[in-house]
């Protein structure tokens, strides 16, 4: 490596950071200024809501859509729409979101931990079937890092089993698998529109519920005088002219993926979601990337983070996993033997960098391959911090 790392006091390679989210657009100026003036910033179910219901029924092909405050909403409303009671049991992979498996909690089930597809980052679809027992009533599927879960096998094992399917697709926006978009495979599918995620409100999440009967009992919780866990006016004009972008994103950053699993998949100390079969396209929402510590000189993830963050990358570590019981009562259907492996290796890498010129992307690529050739080689060893130790 011919630079000084960033890290031992070199220039970082990318000196302004990260690039920004959410991005100042024209589109979505206008679109809170429109609101602003027509003043209908302020109302309840007003003509931006309805807009973006009809958009997304349009756009997921689905004749119903329950906009809610947040995508961790979002989960707990889909399984309340399944109708999941204290007493029952829900499926949930090793490797997930913690909000998921605190919305299972929060209905009084318990959770069931999975072990995941190494591939896919997913609950894996072969254990299902021996993970159920007589309480077993739903699953929860959830897109991660640029890998999708094969839906036509999870949902035919569930029918098998009479289990409800939630699809998490909050991670997924844009996405499609064998043809149709992610979140319209389950019973019920949910989205996001946090902070960072592809389609940003700052808050706010979606539920796609396949019947009326789901609808139903969701609006039955959900109404408390009035909407419990809104959508605002001002959230809603902000994501239309998102979802206009969308496709066009996407297929940015479809590519820009391509380019770095083939960048990278030439260096041993990097793993990436299996390629994805020619009929699915994930949404990268997160990139996720295993790093293989012996590859790495016996450097940790969390070094190869820090050593990436200071070149003004945003690389973090993964999700901490359900590997133990924990003060949470749960059943552990098996060793999560590959979910330790993801906890402990995975790195994901955040979007917005994905929208970015092929010659960024290509120098990304370039300073990770470097900073990996250094740790190999025992020229960059970093100290431990307290987090380390701890």
């Amino acid at each position: 490596m011919d630079r000084i790392p960033a890290i031992c006091g070199g220039a970082p390679a990318f000196a302004d950071g990260p690039p920004a989210w959410p991005r100042q657009t024209p589109e979505v100026l206008e679109a809170l200024q429109a609101a602003y003036r027509s003043g209908a910033w302020g109302r309840y179910l007003g003509p931006h809501c309805e807009a973006l219901v009809e958009r997304m029924s349009q756009d997921l092909q689905t004749p119903h859509v329950r906009l809610c405050s947040s995508g961790t909403v979002a989960v707990e409303l889909a399984l309340r729409g399944l109708g999941i009671e204290p007493g029952d049991e829900v499926l949930i992979a090793a490797y997930d979101f913690p909000g998921n498996f605190r919305a299972i909690t929060a209905v009084g089930a318990t959770p069931v931990v999975v072990d995941v597809d190494v591939d896919t980052f997913g609950i894996d679809v072969r254990q299902i079937d021996q993970a159920c027992g007589p309480k077993t009533r739903a699953v929860i599927a959830s897109h991660l890092h640029g890998g999708v879960v094969d839906m036509p096998a999870l949902v035919e094992t569930a029918r098998n089993r009479e289990l409800g399917v939630v699809e998490d697709a909050c991670q997924a926006a844009g996405g499609t698998i064998y043809g149709r978009p992610a979140g319209t495979w389950g019973d019920v599918g949910t989205f996001s529109c946090g902070g960072s995620t592809l389609l940003t409100a700052g808050r706010g999440g979606a539920v796609i519920p396949r019947s009326p009967s789901i609808m139903q009992r969701m609006k039955v919780f959900s109404v408390q005088g009035n909407d419990a866990y809104p959508l605002s006016e001002l959230q809603a004009a902000v994501l239309l002219p998102q979802l206009d972008s969308l496709s066009q994103d996407h297929a940015r950053r479809e590519s820009s993926a391509r380019a770095l699993r083939e960048s990278l998949s030439r260096h041993p100390a990097f793993r990436l979601p299996k390629l994805p079969d020619a009929r699915n396209s994930p949404a990268y929402y997160k990139l996720g990337i295993l790093l293989d510590h012996a590859k790495l000189g016996g450097a940790t993830r969390d070094d190869f983070c820090r050593a990436a963050r200071a070149e003004g990358i945003a690389l973090d570590p993964g999700f901490r996993g359900f590997l133990r019981r924990g003060p949470t009562r749960c059943r552990q259907a098996s060793a999560p033997t590959r979910a330790e492996q993801v906890v402990d290796q995975i790195a994901v890498l955040h979007h917005p960098v994905l929208l970015e010129s092929e010659t960024i992307v290509h120098r990304l690529a370039e300073i990770l391959q470097q900073l990996a050739t250094c740790f190999a080689s025992g020229a960059l060893r970093l100290p431990q911090t307290e987090a380390d130790e701890a």
